[in-house]
């Protein structure tokens, strides 16, 4: 059974949280101070955590920047309605996404489903994948092609290397910065409308609809998303 941390100081939330997840058959811990969810990380495995921004003490930024000096599980992060610059933040610092209060339960146990997925297809023991297979589009990880509906054909180095960030992170929201560092491994520097021509060319390349993508979604305001439904 799955096993996720809620780190929030709203008692009853979290309480609301873990008697809903257990329909999906997922384990929910809970704890209302970065501290102790610290603690428990340190003392059981989880496959997800929930963190909200705003707690007494350490604050849920801080208390991700402690979970990301040892941990990679995924962290979804609450935020206050209409607080842009707390979504980017915690991107940056490492959140896999982030979800507004309030928000609807149903839209929150999808997420969680998503990226407990994600995190368990990326960490399986054995060989490392060679392809990654979506629906209509397949990556070719050792030849550096793709297969769509249209054929298999190759992509030009970087935009290769865009997809494939991209889709290896499916269903994560990655800023501008993020993908300009993990794609040219070097210190960002305002190149967003070279990161969005890339875009706009693969969507021509590989989506039946450009104008409505259905791999790389733009996420108004922050950055792009693969499409965590194909």
């Amino acid at each position: 059974m799955n096993k996720i941390l809620i780190i929030d100081d709203d008692t009853a939330l979290c309480n609301l949280i873990r008697r809903s997840v257990l329909s999906e058959n997922i384990e929910a811990d809970f704890c209302n101070t970065g501290k102790e969810g610290l603690q428990k990380l340190n003392e059981k495995a989880y496959q997800l955590v929930i963190l909200d921004v705003m707690m007494p003490g350490m604050d849920g930024f801080e208390t991700l920047e402690e979970i990301r000096k040892e941990k990679n599980l995924p962290v979804l992060m609450f935020t206050s309605k209409n607080d842009s610059i707390s979504k980017v933040r915690g991107l940056r610092a490492g959140a896999d996404d982030y979800l507004t209060k309030p928000f609807d339960m149903e839209e929150l146990i999808a997420r969680i489903l998503s990226l407990i997925r994600r995190y368990t297809r990326l960490n399986q023991e054995g060989e490392p994948a060679q392809k990654l297979v979506f629906d209509g589009l397949t990556i070719d990880l050792e030849n550096r092609c793709v297969t769509t509906v249209n054929g298999t054909f190759d992509l030009p180095p970087k935009e290769f290397d865009v997809l494939l960030c991209c889709a290896k992170h499916q269903g994560k929201i990655l800023t501008k910065q993020q993908l300009y560092e993990e794609v040219w491994g070097e210190e960002y520097v305002y190149d967003d409308s070279n990161i969005m021509a890339i875009i706009s060319r693969l969507r021509r390349k590989l989506e039946i609809n450009p104008k409505n993508p259905n791999y790389i979604q733009t996420v108004k305001g922050i950055g792009y998303r693969f499409n965590r439904e194909v």
